[in-house]
């Protein structure tokens, strides 16, 4: 536990022009002979539009899993999160990527993410994608 302590205490973001997965620290599971799911949710997560370079975009993020052996750090997932802000970026793909970059760093049983992004044109969008463990 130590060395995930020292871990987050060095947590640094620097804005970069793409998501910094290395931010993410995996902790061991409290209970991992229990399933429980864990929710987390920001209203703060931007990126920028790649097509309208400078636009933000905006959207709610809502993290859903059933850890195994690991769970997630909060402080190291909000980096994570908020390493996405320079980063030019499609919907599809960024919630594409939260959800591969979580799964390799935590190994979950089940995972899903909704991106509820803010309406831009009179259009509004939400992109959910899942995860689940083979047997």
């Amino acid at each position: 536990m130590d060395e995930i302590k020292r871990k987050v205490k060095n947590l640094k973001l620097e804005y970069k022009s793409y998501p910094q997965k290395e931010l993410l620290i995996a902790m061991p599971n409290p209970y991992p002979g229990r399933e429980y799911e864990e929710e987390i949710i920001t209203s703060e997560f931007t990126t920028l539009c790649p097509l309208n370079r400078g636009q933000p975009d905006y959207a709610t993020l809502t993290i859903k899993y059933v850890p195994d052996k690991q769970i997630i750090e909060l402080k190291s997932l909000k980096f994570y999160l908020t390493s996405y802000r320079m980063a030019e970026i499609f919907y599809e793909e960024a919630t594409n990527r939260i959800l591969d970059d979580l799964v390799n760093a935590i190994k979950p049983k089940r995972m899903e993410i909704m991106a509820e992004w803010n309406i831009r044109g009179g259009i509004g969008t939400k992109v959910k994608v899942s995860y689940n463990k083979k047997p």
